[in-house]
C-alpha cells in the first residue's frame, strides 16, 4: 500500500471516500435502477390521474385497454428495477464490509506493534459491526440519490397541474430535512459512543473468561461479575439512550412527513374545489400524496444512517491509521541460528550481554519475573528495537534492520500463556495445514496420552480457550506447536508450570533431543530443563551473573542452589 493509499485512512471521511470511490460502478446502476424505481412508484399516481381524467373525457374501452397496459408496464419497472437495484447494491455493501474487516483484523493481528487504545474485544467490535456499518453507505448514497429524483418527480408532477402544489412539495422537503440533519448528528455522536461502550463491554468478557480459572482459584469471580456488570450497564444504559434519540428521530420525521403529505392533500382539494385543478389532477395530487410518503420516509432517514457510517469510519480510522511504532527493515538474512544480545537496557534488564551460538541449548534461570517478561518482550519484538539500548542480532543482523516477517522465519517466541484456538489439536498444532513434523511435536511435548485418550486422536475437538483441555494439557498443546514450527531459534518461557516433575524430565529430555543441532533458549527454573540444557545463564538485576553448567552452578553456587531447589 502506498503513502497515499494509508493516508486516507487517517480520517472517517478518507474511509468513506474510499468506500465510495472503489464502488462507483456498483453504485452509479444501483442509482439509476433505484431511481427508476422510485420513479415508478411516484409515476403511478400520475398514472391513476391520467386514467380517471381519459376515461371521463373519452369513456372507451381502448383508452381503458391503454390504461391498464400503462399500469402493467409501470409495475413490472417497479418490480425489476427494485429487485435487481437492491441485489447490485447489497452485493456490493456485503463485499466492501468484507473488505474493512479483513483489513482491520491484518491490522489488529499483524506483528508489528501499535500505539492502540484499544483491546483486542474492542477491535473486535470495530473489525464486526463498525465495519459492517461503514460499509452501508454503499445502500445510503444511492438510495438517497433516488429518494431525491422521486421528490423531484412528484414536485414537477404537482407543478404541471398548479405551481403551488409543487412549491410545496419541494419547500416542505427542504424544511424537513433541515430539521432532521441536526437530530442525525446526535445520533452520530450517541451511536459512537455506544460502540464504544459496547466494545469495552466485550473486552472485558474477553478478559474475564480468560483469567476465570485464577479468578476461582483466590475467589475474585464475584469481583469480576460486578466489574463487568458495572461496563455492561453502562453499555445498556448508553444503548437506551441511542434508542431514546432514534425514536424520536423516527417521530419527528413521520410527523413531518405526514404533515407534508397532509398538506398537499388539502391545497389540492382547495384547487379543485376552487376549480383551478381538475378532477384527474386531483386524484393525482391526493394518489401522489399518499405514495410520497414512502420516497420522504426513506429521503428523511438517510441523514441518519450517513451519520452511523462516519461515526463507524471514525472508529476504524483509531485502528488503521494508528502509527507503526517500529519500521520494518529490509535486509535479507541468510540461514542462521546464533542469538547475540549486545549491551541490551529495556524495563529492568541492564547492558544484557550474551551470546547463544548455533545449535546450542541454554537455559536462562531470572531470579525476577520482570527481567524475564522484558527479555521475552525484547526477543519477541513486543519491544521495537528503537525502544531499548544495545542491539540483538540474528546471524549478525540487527533485528532493526529486518523485515518482522524475517525475525519470526527464523525466531520463535513461545509465550508461557500461549492461546488455544477452537478447532481441533491437529489444527492447533499445525494450524497451516500438513503434517510435517507433527508426530514428533506430540511425542516430545508428551501429548501422546491426551491424543490416545480420544477416539478421533489428532481431530479431537478443542473448544474455544481449550476450554475443555486441563491447564497441563493447554500448556503442552501450546508447547507441541511451538515445536511443530521447528524454528531456527526457539524461544521457550515456562513451558511446563501447569505440568507434573516426572513429565516435565521426560519433556526436557525429548526437547533436547529433538531440537539437536537447532537453538533452543529455554527461560526457567526448572531444574529438569537446567539439566538438559548445555549450559545456564543466571540473571541478577538485568544481567548475566553467571555462565556454567547446572551442575557446576548447583555446587558453586549458593543462590542459585537456594533458587532452583524444589
Amino acid at each position: 500500500m502506498t503513502t497515499s493509499e494509508e493516508r486516507r485512512f487517517h480520517t472517517g471521511t478518507g474511509i468513506l471516500r474510499t468506500a465510495l470511490r472503489r464502488n462507483a460502478g456498483a453504485m452509479a446502476w444501483g442509482t439509476v435502477l433505484m431511481g427508476l424505481y422510485q420513479a415508478g412508484e411516484t409515476a403511478f399516481p400520475i398514472a391513476l390521474g391520467l386514467i380517471v381524467e381519459h376515461t371521463l373525457r373519452d369513456r372507451g374501452l381502448g383508452a381503458l385497454a391503454l390504461s391498464i397496459t400503462a399500469l402493467a408496464v409501470i409495475i413490472t419497472t417497479v418490480s425489476l428495477s427494485w429487485r435487481f437495484g437492491m441485489r447490485i447494491l447489497q452485493k456490493a455493501n456485503t463485499a466492501e464490509a468484507h473488505r474493512w474487516r479483513v483489513r482491520v483484523a491484518a491490522c489488529g493481528l499483524q506483528p508489528v506493534a501499535r500505539d492502540l487504545d484499544l483491546r483486542s474485544g474492542e477491535i473486535l467490535t470495530v473489525a464486526t459491526e463498525d465495519a459492517d456499518q461503514t460499509a452501508d453507505i454503499i445502500e445510503v448514497v444511492p438510495l438517497l440519490v433516488s429518494s431525491l429524483v422521486a421528490v423531484l418527480v412528484a414536485a414537477v408532477a404537482l407543478g404541471t397541474a398548479d405551481v403551488r402544489l409543487g412549491l410545496l412539495v419541494i419547500v416542505g422537503t427542504a424544511a424537513t430535512l433541515s430539521v432532521l440533519s441536526v437530530m442525525s448528528r446526535r445520533i452520530g455522536t450517541a451511536t459512537g459512543e455506544q460502540q464504544a461502550r459496547v466494545a469495552r463491554a466485550a473486552a472485558k468478557v474477553a478478559d474475564l473468561i480468560t483469567g476465570l480459572r485464577p479468578l476461582h482459584g483466590f475467589g475474585g469471580n464475584h469481583a469480576a461479575f460486578l466489574s463487568y456488570r458495572r461496563v455492561s450497564a453502562e453499555a445498556r444504559d448508553q444503548a437506551v439512550a441511542v434508542a431514546g434519540v432514534n425514536g424520536a428521530y423516527a417521530g419527528v420525521a413521520l410527523a413531518l412527513n405526514a404533515l407534508l403529505a397532509t398538506a398537499v392533500t388539502l391545497t389540492a382539494g382547495w384547487l379543485a374545489f376552487d376549480g383551478r385543478i381538475t378532477v384527474g389532477e386531483l386524484v393525482m395530487a391526493v394518489g401522489m400524496a399518499q405514495f410520497i410518503m414512502e420516497p420522504l420516509k426513506l429521503f428523511s432517514e438517510m441523514p441518519k444512517y450517513v451519520m452511523i457510517a462516519r461515526a463507524s469510519a471514525e472508529r476504524m480510522a483509531l485502528v488503521l491509521a494508528a502509527p507503526a511504532v517500529t519500521t520494518p527493515g529490509r535486509e535479507p538474512l541468510q540461514e542462521s541460528g546464533d542469538l547475540v544480545l549486545d549491551g541490551v537496557r529495556h524495563g529492568c534488564l541492564r547492558d544484557l550481554t550474551f551470546q547463544v551460538p548455533a545449535g546450542e541449548f541454554v537455559a536462562i534461570v531470572a531470579y525476577r519475573p520482570r527481567v524475564a517478561a522484558d527479555l521475552v518482550a525484547v526477543l519477541a519484538m513486543e519491544a521495537p528495537p528503537g525502544s531499548y539500548e544495545g542491539a540483538v542480532r540474528i546471524g549478525g543482523r540487527r533485528l532493526a534492520d529486518l523485515s518482522v516477517e524475517t525475525v519470526r522465519e527464523r525466531m520463535l517466541v513461545n509465550p508461557f500463556d500461549g492461546e488455544i484456538f477452537s478447532g481441533t489439536l491437529r489444527t492447533n498444532i499445525v494450524p497451516a495445514g500438513g503434517d510435517r513434523m507433527i508426530h514428533e511435536a506430540v511425542e516430545a511435548s508428551m501429548l501422546t496420552d491426551v491424543v490416545a485418550l480420544h477416539r478421533e486422536g489428532l481431530d479431537h475437538g478443542v473448544r474455544d480457550r481449550g476450554a475443555n483441555l486441563s491447564g497441563g494439557q493447554r500448556q503442552r498443546l501450546s508447547l507441541a506447536r511451538a515445536l511443530a514450527a521447528d524454528a531456527g531459534i526457539l524461544v521457550l518461557r515456562d513451558p511446563t508450570t501447569a505440568v507434573d516433575a516426572v513429565t516435565e524430565q521426560l519433556i526436557a529430555h525429548n526437547i533436547a533431543k529433538l531440537r539437536r543441532d537447532r537453538t533452543t533458549i529455554v527461560i526457567t527454573s526448572s531444574p529438569a530443563f537446567l539439566g538438559a540444557a548445555d549450559r545456564v545463564l543466571v540473571l541478577d538485576d538485568g544481567t548475566v551473573t553467571a555462565d556454567d553448567t547446572h551442575h557446576n552452578l548447583l555446587a558453586s553456587d549458593e543462590a542459585y542452589r537456594l533458587a532452583v531447589a524444589r
